[in-house]
């Protein structure tokens, strides 16, 4: 089972450029074209949030309109700069929700494994929020009596990570009554999934590994400082390929840039020797 996923789009009206530097929308096309030409392709891509940049119904339909060409099964999950009705009216087959969930909370039979994604968005708020009745959600499908290894996928992650001014973004209402059903299930949950810190970090949180995505647009900078200003970089976009293994029964993360570079080039020439 290999799994992309690609996080923050930030798609807007009429191809417009986010920030007036980033352009968006050929950052996905592009995303869609290395997801199409990787060997083995992806089984399916998950989208972490940040779908639209303003999370209005043209946007979505820009979004729509070039994920036609995406050759794979794609699910999304929203972030804060979405908006439920119009992503669930633009994208119903890609969240498969329970007939009258008010959120966007569904599991995703992904075969060896479970994909359960969850709906951090606090509309109108950058940061995250889990309110009771997505944690019971969580909590009653975590004991539905289906024991198989699960991964959670939620836009919000619940960690500081020292970049100040997304720290301040970051999972707050909820976070510690996830921490607790997350730690009381470590042993099935394989991983948390994040997006919208624009970085690939890794951690350990409530007793499992937590993954940040990087975007497959622009970066947040790199800043470290108490006072860091808030600001993006045009680092290589990048995208997460989780590869379940199942001689082993573990989940492996890795890091695929979008963009081409130089190479393959082999370690040894044709009679099998080292190349100097």
């Amino acid at each position: 089972m290999l799994i992309a996923q690609l996080t923050d789009l930030h798609i807007g009206v009429g191809r417009r450029l986010a920030y007036r530097k980033v352009d968006t929308a050929t950052a996905l096309e592009r995303a869609v074209a290395r997801v199409n030409a990787m060997v083995p392709r992806p089984d399916m891509v998950v989208f972490t949030g940040d779908i639209g940049d303003l999370g209005t119904p043209d946007e979505y339909a820009l979004v729509k309109d070039i994920l036609r060409d995406l050759d794979v099964p794609f699910y999304m999950i929203p972030g804060n700069h979405d908006q439920r009705a119009p992503l669930r009216a633009a994208f119903a087959d890609a969240m498969p929700i329970e007939d009258g969930g008010a959120f966007i909370n569904y599991v995703v039979d992904a075969g060896p494994v479970r994909l359960i994604a969850l709906d951090s968005l606090d509309e109108g708020r950058p940061e995250g929020k889990l309110c009771s009745a997505r944690l019971d959600w969580l909590e009653r499908t975590l004991h539905d009596g289906d024991d198989r290894p699960c991964v959670l996928f939620v836009h919000h992650p619940p960690v500081a990570v020292g970049i100040k001014h997304m720290d301040d973004q970051r999972l707050l209402s909820g976070a510690e009554t996830f921490a607790q059903i997350v730690l009381a299930h470590k042993d099935r949950i394989q991983a948390i999934m994040c997006g919208h810190l624009h970085r690939p970090i890794h951690t350990r949180w409530a007793g499992v590994p937590l993954i940040v995505a990087p975007s497959i647009a622009h970066q947040v900078a790199l800043d470290l400082r108490d006072d860091g200003p808030s600001a993006f970089t045009m680092e290589p976009p990048a995208m997460h390929l989780h590869r379940w293994d199942e001689k082993q029964q573990c989940l492996l993360t890795h890091l695929a840039y979008v963009d081409q570079y130089d190479g393959p080039h082999p370690f040894f020439d044709e009679n099998g020797r080292l190349i100097v």
